[in-house]
């Protein structure tokens, strides 16, 4: 069975698990069939959940106790993103459960970056072969890092702009609006007049598949091969996730 979720995660990218009633030690036991759980990049003293919560979980919620956050990425819209692009090996995939929902927005979207590859003109295919992008993040939503000043303090790294699947060996683009910060060895003009062209994939909706979420969805996604975003929603409604990725590896042209 996990041979055949294994085959089909890599055609279609994206699978859905409806009706599942998981606590944590169950939806990290289902990971561990896909590998080794990662664990989050934010600094334990920077965790709403706490120090000593598990690490390999990230609670993706707007709920708050007493007025407190008890998890993150909490309110509203939030970028297209690669799952730790911005690491040496960044996760192969995540998993994401739905335990409440509110009654609009909220939505996951998630891009094809196989289609998103496939759709670039034979041009800008060759302009773009051998380019690397800066991947740089502090947990924002909807905003990139300032790089004005000193980026050592934000995790970051350099990654190919396009790369190849591992497994399946098939290219896919690799940048996003929300970590992808500037191309390496190129003008700044340039680099932000190129990735904005190369950005043009969160308008295409023929790449693009909307997850309208109910509670008891498991949700698992190949990162290296998606971007996914996600549309607003009231603050005034409750939102309660719950997250664990799969680690990955380095990832080359």
């Amino acid at each position: 069975t996990i041979s055949d979720l294994v085959d089909a995660w890599h055609e279609h990218v994206v699978l859905v698990f409806r009706d599942q009633d998981l606590d944590e030690d169950a939806q990290l036991r289902f990971a561990r069939q896909f590998g080794t759980p990662g664990e989050r990049a934010r600094p334990p003293e920077r965790r709403p959940e706490g120090v000593d919560y598990n690490a390999s979980i990230i609670l993706i919620t707007n709920v708050r106790e007493n007025g407190v956050p008890i998890g993150s990425l909490r309110d509203g819209e939030m970028w297209f993103h690669h799952d730790m692009s911005y690491t040496e090996a960044p996760h192969k995939g995540t998993m994401l459960y739905c335990m409440e929902i509110p009654p609009t927005g909220g939505n996951t979207l998630f891009a094809n970056m196989y289609k998103a590859y496939d759709a670039l003109d034979e041009a800008t295919r060759d302009r773009i072969q051998g380019m690397r992008a800066l991947h740089i993040y502090d947990f924002a939503l909807t905003e990139r890092v300032d790089l004005s000043g000193d980026i050592d303090r934000y995790k970051h790294r350099i990654q190919p702009i396009a790369v190849t699947h591992p497994v399946t060996g098939r290219r896919a683009l690799y940048v996003s609006p929300l970590i992808t910060a500037r191309i390496e060895d190129e003008p700044a003009d340039e680099s932000e007049r190129l990735l904005d062209e190369l950005f043009q994939f969160t308008e295409d909706s023929d790449l693009i598949h909307e997850h309208v979420w109910r509670p008891g969805d498991l949700v698992m996604w190949d990162n290296w091969c998606s971007c996914h975003a996600r549309t607003d929603f009231p603050e005034t409604e409750r939102r309660m996730m719950r997250r664990c990725t799969i680690l990955g590896q380095p990832l080359y042209e």
